[in-house]
């Protein structure tokens, strides 16, 4: 604190060199404790102003005891706004220096005058300022200036990013928290508030509750257009389960135990809820969502979107700035040319147009995350149908060529990862979110046929006419007056771009995922077929093969993406073998399969449930060819490399590190072995198991983690929330049969050959007896 008792002292002894240092102990003692001094007001002036020039205070306290003296109840308060102008002049600055250099670790040697500030008092004097209209007992309750109102929430926001700590005792007040809420009806303190709101709810250690907040349906259907979707960020706070921010507690086996110690709804279960009982609520976010924006001119905007977003922070500043933009354009308009450089600065024409591209986009950042949600919440199919009805899908379809796609190249292209939470561009993350959306559109759910247009759907009934199958229902039942107009689907728009992206771009991860979500659920062919057409297939193949992309992210979706375009379809496999032509390729294919299993797995899931489908249709002439001729059914037949997968599928899982992103391959094995019991061959592959583990000298270790591995399953599937049709549709293999398989491997009769414990001699029994115990 060398800069508040500063470095001269005109005290004289250790004692009385310390003085200064004392006031800030007290202080921050009594922030602790509760006793003692709480602000400044209760020290007296005369000490404050003697020791203010030595600690280097800037007159801070002074100030603030004379805004405690001008803020008593019924004053008319226009003298405490003059002080607390002087101050927030003071604080301003060393707010836009924490913005404009990185957001640097907050301390009070980096910014004195906000720590000052805090640390007499002046924090809760204007929590107290702000909160006093609520606390009289007067029947006629006078109302603030809207200008103090604004002033003190600018001051309060620039204290939470300047000094640790502030944001996180203004999130403990749940009275100020709701009352915060209350000032965002008066629209000219709405960004401000929001600015506000948002910084508290970021840290808040409990969600907050939105049905909590005084009339929410009410202050929700009096915002503007603007407003929904500034309120939108603020509510993706409300609605995101919280990350716990720890590897341990994302496996399997911890959630389990969080579900079963939390049965209720989760809170943001219950704001979700609170959120679609607001009438018009998820009408005005699709128009938000789908609204169009004037095209930007001129060959510099790209450079100058780039230029903004070095230095905006959110859509909350663009907001301000865009009012100031306004005001001053009014005001120039009133005054001579020459009063002000800036009203004809070249940067002052060009800004409005960049500023009002990059202001939409990020709008449609915050609602497609609530949208993206809502559809991945327990209200999903609520969700669905109200996204259809207001025609949420074909109106990002108008959007695609013009705002979400636009035609151009970025001068550098930066790979980001997975996390949507990344700090990245707005056009990054407006993309990022906007296929995030698709895939949770499309996602196991009839309604993904709304990413076509009228002339794809009879494309689609075409291939089943031609192959000689029935129409898959849903496409049967699709409303055709909701799905895409124009030339082109969203789908085959999506399929267009993902094309030209470079190989190790992120966007691949995305749009692997959004289109791989169409072809998931119970396979149709059509659907297969349909993509097929659209050189999808070899374009994956080029990317995992000839591409050199090294992404794990993106070689994982796109394994995940050509095991469910190839899934049991005879055409596929025989296109695969054609792009697939030299050993060289086949080699290389292999390799990228082999470096990282829990990535590929269900690729190796998809060729082993197709070669058991085509094993069994061997009157058809074309798939005996396709047998006999393609690489990799060829590979997959011997069953010394089904045996390889199953060691290593088994090998590289346990129940500890079991998480939503590895569980795969505990199924991939159990279908290899559920395939292989059909077929009689259980008891061979459980020795070769046993075989394995004394060929590594390992006896007991494999064949233990497997039964570990089918106790937890059990656990985990047989959970009567948890929805089982994913495996059953995936695989074609009645859920039943999964059920029983399992059981027999657990069976506890040793004689049994096809239970897993009659492999395991006695001495090496059950290594990990009590890793599922309670």
């Amino acid at each position: 604190m060398a800069t508040l008792m500063g470095s001269e002292s005109p005290c004289t002894g250790e004692k009385r060199r310390n003085c200064n240092g004392n006031i800030v102990t007290k202080f921050t003692a009594s922030k602790i404790t509760g006793r003692g001094f709480s602000r400044g007001t209760q020290l007296p002036g005369g000490l404050l102003q003697e020791r203010d020039k030595r600690a280097k205070w800037h007159g801070i306290p002074t100030v603030l005891q004379r805004l405690h003296e001008s803020s008593h109840p019924n004053s008319d308060l226009s003298q405490a706004h003059s002080f607390l102008k002087v101050l927030s002049s003071q604080l301003s600055m060393e707010a836009m220096s924490f913005v404009t250099e990185d957001r640097k670790t907050a301390q009070e040697s980096t910014f004195p005058n906000t720590y000052t500030f805090d640390l007499f008092g002046g924090v809760d004097l204007l929590v107290e300022i702000l909160m006093r209209p609520t606390l009289t007992m007067q029947k006629k309750k006078n109302s603030m200036n809207d200008d103090l109102v604004k002033d003190c929430l600018s001051v309060l926001y620039n204290c939470c990013i300047c000094t640790e700590g502030v944001t996180k005792n203004l999130a403990v007040r749940d009275d100020f928290v709701l009352f915060l809420f209350t000032l965002m009806t008066n629209k000219k303190t709405f960004l401000q508030t929001a600015t506000l709101i948002e910084d508290i709810l970021g840290v808040k250690k409990e969600m907050i509750q939105l049905e909590g907040i005084p009339n929410l349906s009410g202050l929700v259907q009096s915002f503007d257009q603007q407003q929904l979707a500034n309120f939108c960020r603020i509510l993706s706070v409300t609605i995101s389960e919280p990350d716990v921010g720890n590897d341990d507690k994302h496996t399997l086996l911890a959630k389990n135990a969080q579900q079963k110690h939390n049965a209720s709804p989760s809170r943001a279960e219950v704001n979700q809820v609170t959120l679609l009982n607001i009438p018009g609520f998820i009408e005005r976010l699709c128009k938000l969502a789908t609204r169009k924006v004037s095209e930007a001119t001129g060959a510099n905007f790209l450079q100058e979107l780039e230029d903004w977003y070095t230095w905006l922070d959110n859509a909350l500043v663009l907001d301000a700035l865009l009012q100031m933009a306004t005001e001053e354009a009014e005001q120039s308009s009133t005054e001579s040319s020459d009063e002000s450089s800036l009203a004809t600065s070249p940067l002052r024409h060009r800004l409005p147009q960049s500023m009002k591209i990059v202001h939409e986009i990020m709008y449609k950042v915050e609602v497609l995350y609530v949208l993206c949600v809502l559809l991945m919440g327990r209200q999903r199919n609520q969700v669905h149908k109200m996204l259809a009805e207001f025609r949420l899908i074909p109106g990002l379809n108008n959007l695609f060529d013009k705002l979400i796609w636009r035609k151009y190249t970025a001068s550098n292209h930066v790979v980001h990862g997975q996390n949507e939470n990344c700090d990245c561009s707005p056009e990054i993350s407006f993309k990022i979110q906007f296929l995030r959306l698709l895939q949770s559109f499309s996602d196991h759910h009839e309604n993904k046929y709304l990413l076509l247009n009228s002339q794809e759907l009879n494309e689609l009934s075409a291939i089943s006419m031609k192959a000689n199958i029935p129409e898959v229902e849903a496409l049967v039942n699709t409303d055709r007056s909701l799905v895409c107009d124009g030339k082109k689907g969203l789908l085959t728009r999506l399929l267009t771009v993902m094309k030209r992206e470079p190989p190790d771009s992120s966007f691949r991860f995305w749009q692997a995922r959004a289109v791989e979500s169409f072809l998931r659920g119970a396979t149709s062919y059509a659907d297969q077929m349909f993509l097929l057409k659209r050189g999808l297939l070899e374009h994956i193949l080029f990317c995992i093969i000839d591409s050199g992309c090294t992404s794990r992210d993106v070689l994982q979706s796109y394994f995940d993406l050509l095991g469910e375009l190839m899934k049991f379809n005879i055409d596929a496999f025989k296109r695969f073998n054609k792009y697939v032509n030299t050993p060289e390729k086949f080699q290389i294919f292999l390799t990228q399969i082999n470096s990282s299993l829990v990535d590929s797995n269900m690729l190796v899931r998809c060729i082993v449930l197709s070669l058991d489908r085509f094993e069994s249709q061997t009157e058809d002439v074309k798939v005996v060819e396709v047998l006999s001729e393609c690489c990799l059914l060829s590979y997959m037949a011997r069953v010394e490399n089904r045996l390889s997968f199953l060691f290593r599928l088994i090998n590289i899982i346990n129940v500890q590190t079991l998480t939503q992103e590895n569980v795969s391959c505990l199924n991939t094995s159990l279908v290899v072995l559920m395939l292989a019991r059909r077929k009689a061959k259980l008891p061979f592959y459980l020795n070769a198991l046993r075989e394995k583990e004394y060929a590594e000298r390992y006896p007991g270790c494999l064949l233990n983690n497997f039964h570990n591995l089918l106790r937890f399953w059990q656990r985990h599937y047989l959970n009567k929330d948890k929805d089982s049709t994913c495996l059953e549709n995936s695989s074609c293999i009645p859920f039943s049969y999964w059920k029983e398989t399992v059981s027999v491997l657990l069976g506890s009769d040793r004689t049994s050959l096809c239970a897993i414990a009659s492999y395991i001699d006695e001495p090496y029994m059950d290594l990990d007896k009590d890793l599922l115990e309670d």
